[in-house]
């Protein structure tokens, strides 16, 4: 048996490794931004505010690949070995079980295989801490959900769920997580007013990890969100890919609740709800190079619902390309929430037929009946929009609809040009600002508040 020092060694020799293109799949952001202007560097002292984001950014990929290290060969288990057959039809769970149980326990750093093969899986826990110094989870089939909502009895808000486990590697190649959601969506109140408004699992959970590296993972069809980094710390998601039918209620791409040190970038997200959603308890936050479409936009939020008190702060969202969204870049609180949204940029984006490109609504109502008017309200501050271009598809493509008591403040516009998107219906967009407190426009700013 190698010395722990030896495989510590190695395991933070894979951790810290730039990860591959060639490996896996083709960037699917290569070409996403080519010939788009608006993607210049603009480094000033616009970001000196956010020193505190300590979290590197590689842009060059360089190699990686975990089967190709000794720790590997040594800890490598498969969970055909524990009894999976990978059919399509056989219920796989039990063999997972056994075969994580035995990674998750290996002396050595642990390694589970999941072939080119079609598995069924019920609702299932991964659970930490290891034993192991690292883990490392390569999906190279399909990993598909039962379509039996009674087996999620018990939990009907998880399929898939890795919980309280360090340095810890998911790696899916080619492989695809789907969540078989079309049971779930026909059943929502939203598709169908005389269902019950209940709870749909998420696809993927991660919960309570540190040191997390998810790349190269496909998720789809989820029943509800896709995938939830929640109380984790020190993440980076990287090539996610998401698809699910634009009409798919509530199937958030990528959700962040309550986790610090989260970077996700290079990924494409296409589906019924919010691409990214960042929600309380979540600071320090980049995504970087994203694509959204169809969809409900990149959010802050919703926060404070049922006058909770939430905290969002320090997040970056650079260089993304929305097309088609319900909404841009949007931050929605509730009436009668306490807390803050601050310290927040938006730059380096373009929008191409987006309903509303840039929105704050401290006025969010996703309920049947009318929401009750009420003094109290999350802070919005210190908001930064720079350099996003692209056309609107409504004439108010810049609208803050903010608190009367709890007014925005320090909302910077840089850079802004945004134009209607069907020129032939005639009309300029226009901006509308309520209740914004130290509104500073900078360099060209197109439409602004009147």
């Amino acid at each position: 048996m190698l010395p722990q020092g030896l495989f510590l060694s190695l395991f933070f020799t894979l951790i810290s490794s730039p990860l591959c293109f060639s490996s896996f799949q083709d960037n699917p952001l290569a070409n996403a931004f080519e010939q788009t202007p608006g993607y210049e560097d603009q480094s000033d002292d616009f970001e000196v505010s956010f020193a505190k984001l300590k979290m590197d950014y590689h842009d060059e990929i360089d190699d990686y690949d975990p089967l190709d290290t000794s720790a590997t060969r040594l800890g490598e288990m498969n969970v055909d070995d524990f009894g999976a057959e990978g059919d399509g039809k056989t219920d796989d769970t039990v063999a997972f079980k056994k075969a994580w149980r035995k990674t998750c326990y290996s002396n050595v750093g642990g390694v589970l295989i999941v072939p080119e093969k079609k598995y069924h899986l019920k609702p299932m826990n991964f659970t930490g801490p290891c034993k192991s110094d690292f883990v490392v989870l390569k999906i190279l089939g399909m990993i598909m959900a039962s379509n039996d909502r009674w087996e999620y009895r018990r939990d009907r808000r998880h399929w898939l769920v890795f919980e309280n486990i360090m340095n810890f590697i998911v790696e899916a190649g080619q492989g695809t997580i789907d969540g078989n959601g079309e049971i779930w969506w026909k059943n929502s109140c939203k598709i169908d007013e005389t269902q019950p408004c209940t709870p749909a699992p998420t696809a993927v959970t991660f919960y309570g990890c540190k040191n997390l590296k998810v790349f190269g993972l496909n998720v789809r069809n989820a029943q509800q969100m896709h995938v939830r980094f929640e109380q984790s710390v020190n993440v980076q998601a990287y090539n996610i890919m998401v698809n699910a039918p634009e009409e798919s209620p509530n199937t958030d791409g990528i959700h962040v609740e309550g986790s610090q040190n989260v970077q996700i970038f290079s990924s494409v997200i296409r589906t019924g709800d919010d691409c990214i959603s960042i929600v309380n308890g979540s600071r320090n936050v980049q995504a970087t190079d994203v694509v959204c479409g169809p969809g409900h936009g990149i959010s802050i939020g919703s926060l404070g619902k049922n006058n909770s008190e939430s905290h969002v702060s320090n997040v970056v969202v650079n260089k993304a390309k929305l097309t088609g969204t319900t909404n841009g870049v949007r931050i929605k609180t509730w009436q009668g929430g306490s807390g803050y949204a601050k310290n927040v940029i938006f730059q380096n984006i373009v929008m191409k037929n987006v309903t509303n490109p840039i929105i704050i609504d401290q006025n969010y109502c996703d309920q049947e009946t009318p929401c009750e008017e009420q003094e109290s309200a999350v802070q919005v501050k210190d908001i930064t929009y720079k350099n996003i271009i692209g056309t609107s598809a409504r004439e108010i493509a810049i609208k803050f609809d903010c608190s009367k008591t709890f007014p925005c403040k320090g909302i910077v516009l840089q850079d802004i040009d945004l134009q209607l998107y069907d020129k032939d219906e005639g009309g300029e967009v226009n901006a509308t600002c309520v209740n914004v407190k130290k509104l500073e426009t900078r360099v060209m700013v197109s439409p602004q508040c009147s």
